[in-house]
């Protein structure tokens, strides 16, 4: 059973490509099938999550296979809308930047504290969440002006940063539980 959250995460990771050639196609309704490519993606990753904590089945690769997967997915979606709507451009660098400080932060506390990283809370699975749905009315509505779509991301976009600092506290709480005496 140990492997069946691995071989889902690996499974959402192959998503990425077909995700992308389907976006492109330029055949109508195809961004349909490339939205059930994401929810796919999005389903998968709650399974391995859920299936890996049910049957104690973590492993070490499926600590690093399933943000893997989740990050490329993401990054993908986001990378494609923001190629047929350049306006936001913004979005994606603030999202990379936010990934970017997250895993620096997650590498110091695992090399300083020796410890887990905390897992994801609800404002960060809401964030998820808000995102797929701003993503899929993207994708699904060409016909939204920019302005709307703007508006669309910023809120995703928000409440991303808005968990990202929640983050950032709970990173900032584990470092003070660290003897001064460890963190060099």
């Amino acid at each position: 059973m140990k492997i069946v959250p691995n071989l889902l995460s690996i499974f959402r990771i192959c998503l990425v490509p077909v995700f992308v050639i389907l976006y492109f196609t330029d055949e109508r309704d195809v961004k349909v099938y490339a939205l059930i490519v994401f929810a796919v993606a999005g389903l998968s990753d709650f399974l391995d999550g859920f299936i890996a904590r049910k049957f104690q089945a973590q492993s070490s690769l499926g600590k690093l296979l399933d943000p893997l997967g989740d990050k490329l997915m993401t990054f993908a979606v986001l990378i494609c809308i923001t190629i047929t709507r350049p306006i936001l451009l913004w979005a994606l660098l603030i999202f990379f930047i936010k990934e970017i400080l997250m895993g620096i932060g997650g590498l110091i506390i695992h090399r300083k504290a020796r410890i887990e990283l905390p897992p994801s809370n609800y404002l960060g699975k809401a964030s998820n969440i808000v995102f797929f749905f701003v993503c899929a009315a993207l994708m699904l509505f060409s016909g939204l002006t920019d302005q709307v779509a703007m508006i669309l991301i910023s809120i995703a976009i928000g409440l991303t940063l808005v968990a990202l600092v929640n983050y950032l506290f709970s990173y900032i709480k584990i470092m003070k539980t660290i003897p001064d005496s460890e963190k060099s």
